[in-house]
């Protein structure tokens, strides 16, 4: 019996275990691909969008650059799983019979309840995330004087918000704007959990750009000009970024599978409470051990390798590969420039420079030529 393979999500679980399904099944079932948008986007470089919108050409790829004629394509929003009868609910579509599905639909902007934080902030989840940043900044911008600078906070000093702070610096400079930048973090550092000598190197560029960082004081209330602190004055704002945290996707909500805050738990081969349904990327809490795999570009790249290739063996009755997430060191833009840590297989923990703007642009190129072609990465490669 040919079987229904279903994956939701364009994202980099989403786009990736099409890629590693399409090799695996062969003529062993029907695949279909289901996503609210007809375009796979380079999230991590999202950000470039907020300087220049017409970097969105060059991290976008259409879909059918990436599925192959077999693989059926259809472009609605998923609104439940039900796991009893085995489909996939859509907003507009009929639903959607599976046999077996991969949830990889990413996540969505938690607020963690701070007052009026989502009805005045912007979020960068998305693309039209990104160009609603950049309207928004060139608005208050060309609304705001020598005298009175538009004033843009970002809120949550992880990966998103530094590189969104980078990102306005930039266009302040490209377009001598007058504007301030605030990068906010309830916590004692900039991008927490992470080792001191990064911190300070991202600090460096940060206050080099004229970013103004403020640290451990948390956010407890957001109004339409103006965010409160536990102690802290407040702080003005003409647009307030918010990038803080993650939580599940509501069309989660209510589905018959182990999870937290609609984010599905998953053992290290992806398999959740339900056999017949896998999960990767940011809709899953996927067990290794001590502590989950982090809701990364890096991590959902690398188990959709392994995800594709466990619903086939599933489909074929053999045991199923357990995946251990491999940290290869990270890499954070701050406008042109970027800083590198603990990289394999390199001598220098941290190093920033051309060589690090070399290897995050590389980066994106590979993942673009993995899902594509090294033809069409290298026509990115300016806007990486």
């Amino acid at each position: 019996m040919t079987e229904n393979v279903v994956v939701l999500g364009a994202g980099y679980a989403g786009a990736g275990a099409i890629n590693k399904l399409q090799s695996e099944l062969g003529g062993n079932a029907r695949l279909t691909w289901i996503a609210d948008v007809d375009y796979h986007l380079v999230l991590h470089e999202s950000h470039r969008v907020i300087r220049d919108p017409n970097v969105r050409s060059d991290i976008t790829f259409p879909v059918e650059d990436i599925a192959d004629p077999s693989t059926r394509f259809i472009q609605d929003e998923v609104t439940g799983l039900d796991v009893d009868e085995q489909v996939v609910e859509l907003a507009d579509s009929d639903d959607v019979d599976y046999d077996y599905v991969l949830v990889g639909l990413g996540s969505q902007t938690a607020y963690y309840g701070i007052p009026g934080l989502e009805d005045h902030s912007l979020t960068l989840k998305s693309l039209d995330d990104a160009l609603e940043i950049h309207e928004a900044v060139k608005d208050a911008s060309q609304a705001a004087t020598r005298g009175e600078p538009a004033q843009v906070v970002i809120g949550g000093a992880g990966l998103s918000g530094i590189q969104t702070a980078g990102e306005i610096a930039e266009f302040r400079d490209n377009h001598r704007a007058p504007i301030e930048i605030h990068l906010v973090e309830a916590l004692e550092e900039i991008f927490p959990g992470n080792d001191p000598e990064v911190q300070q190197a991202l600090r460096d560029l940060l206050e080099e750009a004229g970013v103004r960082i403020h640290t451990d004081d948390p956010i407890t209330e957001a109004k339409a000009d103006v965010i409160e602190f536990d102690e802290g004055e407040p702080l003005e704002h003409d647009v307030l970024v918010w990038t803080g945290g993650i939580t599940g996707r509501d069309a989660m909500d209510g589905v018959d599978l182990e999870n937290e805050h609609n984010r599905v738990n998953t053992e290290a081969n992806f398999q959740t409470s339900d056999e017949r349904v896998f999960a990767i990327g940011d809709s899953a809490i996927i067990d290794q051990g001590d502590q989950p795999a982090p809701p990364t570009a890096q991590a959902a790249w690398q188990a959709a390798e392994v995800a594709g290739e466990n619903i086939s063996r599933a489909i074929e009755n053999r045991p199923l590969k357990t995946w251990e997430y491999n940290d290869k060191g990270t890499v954070v833009s701050v406008g042109e420039k970027a800083v590198a840590h603990d990289v394999q297989m390199l001598p220098v923990d941290t190093f920033g420079g051309f060589p690090a703007k070399n290897l995050k642009k590389m980066i994106a190129a590979r993942w673009i030529a993995d899902i594509t072609s090294w033809n069409v990465a290298r026509k990115s490669w300016s806007s990486l």
